[in-house]
């Protein structure tokens, strides 16, 4: 699963043990235990999934299975500024493609990286549902619309 083993501290594992006992352990709340530990703790490392693995009695294999089927989970730790660049047709044909690599160059990352100090961390998305701002970024909740490479440092400036 991960390379990067962490532990877990006690609290660590209470939280994700109350998380749990809050949908009565239940296996078919799966989704929303997984939802309620990324909240806390930013994201799913597979420490985190044995552990909701044990409470909600399903096979580790299952929730893995989940994590990475549904693109909203991830495996690895957000940047304080989470970067997402929509890759969805209109958002593509526009010019997306050419967003993201201006991100890339200017962050010095890959997609589903991470600057080093954390700061910001950098995914693509298949559709935002704002396809006639074409080319939409996201940076958390802020909608960037209409977004040229050009647009990229003064973006990133918004967050020094």
């Amino acid at each position: 699963m991960s390379s990067i083993k962490i532990e877990l501290r006690k609290e660590d594992v209470d939280f994700i043990k109350e998380t749990c006992s809050k949908f009565n352990n239940d296996p078919q709340e799966l989704i929303n235990v997984l939802h309620g530990c990324q909240e806390h703790f930013g994201y799913l490392p597979a420490e985190v999934q044995e552990v909701i693995s044990e409470h909600l009695n399903v096979p580790v294999a299952k929730v893995y299975g989940v994590v990475t089927f549904y693109s909203f989970f991830t495996m690895t730790p957000k940047g304080k500024h989470p970067i997402s660049i929509c890759m969805g047709t209109a958002c593509y044909v526009r010019g997306g493609e050419k967003v993201l690599e201006e991100f890339k160059k200017e962050l010095g990352i890959k997609v589903g990286e991470s600057t080093k100090d954390n700061k910001f961390s950098l995914s693509s998305l298949r559709c935002v549902g704002a396809c006639g701002l074409a080319p939409v970024v996201l940076v958390g909740d802020k909608t960037y619309g209409r977004v040229a490479p050009d647009d990229v440092k003064g973006i990133l400036k918004e967050y020094e």
